[in-house]
């Protein structure tokens, strides 16, 4: 029961969002909840199938439908009728405009409530076959075996982790924190009076009147009907991440003042930085009878939306370079070769802080195969760190990896067509027939000097840049590259 002799209520949070899961114990936390007092949590407010708890069509006055025209309206109804602080549960298939609404905002308090997701699936599942979904005493409990289904579960697990790394990733970026509790902690009265002071509620808890019972306590093996079969599907659920590619890239825009349009064609051209660029840009004039100058180049977000309005159907594309060969081509363009193209302070930077054994000009005729080889590892190296978050340089979007700059371009829009430079010749003819062009003939980019890869690849030249670029090669499914 509800003692009222705590703090005051503090003015740092307005309402409280409960972030749980079907059977993680958020109708016992709410329970819970409703008995300090201070507190009222209303229930699944913003489930799309009902307001509040199951079979209810009207929450605070408001009827299902006018909270689906508008959720603000039941936010401030479920507040106004609230003597303290009100919040609600929120899943993560409930309204999605709530989330948007609620995770920036540092007025609103989270609380995340977890539970194992093996127990969470087994419960839903025996739930669902029973079509019990809250137990008062144990005389009415029903009781079933299950099969254990491992796709579904693997599903199951998805939709939770992503929701969690949702939630956490918003607290990250907005400077926020949650109170995150357990399934094993909602009965624990020192746990629930923390909650309620950080919650800032007046209330404490002598007691837990607790009217919903745990429904099914036996352990998994009287639970699960094909209980050794689920032990080997789950024995290659990687719990620590040991598959995982670590990536730590800074997370990148879509950089559109780099894309180019065609001067009539409704096409679109959204460059990879390291990739094709100029013999793309020669293709897109011709495709028009037009010269390179002549071809858009929008510099913003509404330039490129303003374009798309124009035309009313359109496509975009872009290019990709197998990794090797795109370092390769960065290495030489933008390091080894002095020129317009070089970046001159990091080549300077490289020669002299890391080692990379380039000539302080440009190649001689002393500078052979050998050499360059040895200079192109030693830069692939350099990347490694570098992507690694290991160097004080920046990560240049021509040896950042193909998969952030396409994830970069996705916050804008999304190609319609994703090439690879040796696809080139015989998809580019298919996106020209669709908007109604003979396509011109497409002609590979002349690299740059002193020398071409093919005289320096090898084994290990792949795998070094396979372990450099381990994301891209299983995301964009590369394979070793072809002379």
């Amino acid at each position: 029961m509800s003692q009222g002799s705590g703090p005051p209520l503090t003015d740092r949070f307005d309402r409280f969002v409960l972030l749980a899961e079907m059977r993680t114990g958020s109708n016992f936390l709410e329970e819970c909840l409703n008995q300090i007092d201070g507190l009222r949590c209303w229930g699944e407010a913003f489930n799309p199938h009902f307001t509040g708890h199951a079979g209810k069509t009207e929450l605070a006055g408001v009827t299902v439908a006018q909270r689906d025209r508008d959720p603000g309206r039941l936010l401030q109804a479920m507040t106004r009728q609230t003597d303290g602080m009100a919040g609600f549960r929120f899943f993560h298939d409930h309204d999605r405009r709530v989330l948007d609404r609620l995770l920036p905002d540092p007025r609103c308090a989270k609380i995340v409530l977890t539970r194992n997701p093996l127990d969470s699936y087994v419960s839903l599942k025996i739930a669902r076959t029973t079509n019990q979904w809250r137990l008062n005493d144990m005389t009415s409990a029903k009781t079933a075996r299950i099969a254990f289904d491992p796709p579904e579960f693997r599903a199951h697990l998805a939709a939770l982790g992503a929701f969690q790394m949702e939630v956490l990733r918003a607290l990250q970026t907005s400077g926020q924190t949650a109170f995150y509790i357990a399934y094993e902690d909602v009965g624990e009265l020192d746990v629930l009076n923390g909650l309620a002071a950080w919650l800032g509620a007046r209330g404490r808890l002598d007691r837990i009147a607790q009217r919903t019972r745990v429904q099914n306590p036996s352990d998994l093996r009287d639970k699960v009907e094909n209980f050794d079969e689920m032990v080997r599907s789950l024995s290659d659920v990687d719990h620590f991440g040991l598959g995982r590619t670590p990536n730590f890239e800074p997370r990148r825009g879509p950089q559109v003042s780099g894309f180019v349009t065609a001067r009539t064609a409704p096409l679109l051209f959204m460059p990879v930085a390291g990739a094709p660029f100029a013999s793309v840009e020669r293709w897109l004039a011709r495709l028009d009878g037009a010269e390179v100058a002549e071809l858009g180049r929008p510099t913003s977000q509404k330039d490129i939306r303003r374009w798309k309005r124009q035309r009313p159907e359109t496509r975009a594309f872009t290019m990709l370079r197998h990794p090797v060969a795109r370092l390769h081509d960065t290495f030489c363009r933008h390091v080894l070769m002095p020129g317009p193209e070089c970046f001159v302070e990091i080549r300077d930077t490289l020669r002299s802080h890391y080692g990379v054994p380039i000539p302080e000009t440009a190649p001689g005729k002393g500078y052979d195969a050998a050499a360059h080889r040895a200079a192109f590892m030693a830069f692939a190296r350099f990347v490694a760190g570098n992507l690694g978050g290991q160097t004080a340089i920046r990560v240049d979007p021509s040896w950042a990896s193909q998969s952030s700059l396409l994830q970069g371009m996705a916050q804008f829009m999304l190609p319609d067509l994703i090439l690879r430079e040796d696809e080139a010749p015989g998809h580019l003819p298919e996106l020209a027939a669709r908007i109604g062009r003979d396509a011109p003939p497409w002609a590979e980019e002349t690299p740059p000097p002193p020398l071409p890869l093919s005289a320096i690849y090898d084994s290990e030249v792949e795998e070094t840049v396979r372990g450099i670029y381990r994301r891209d090669y299983i995301m964009l499914g590369f394979a070793s590259w072809r002379r």
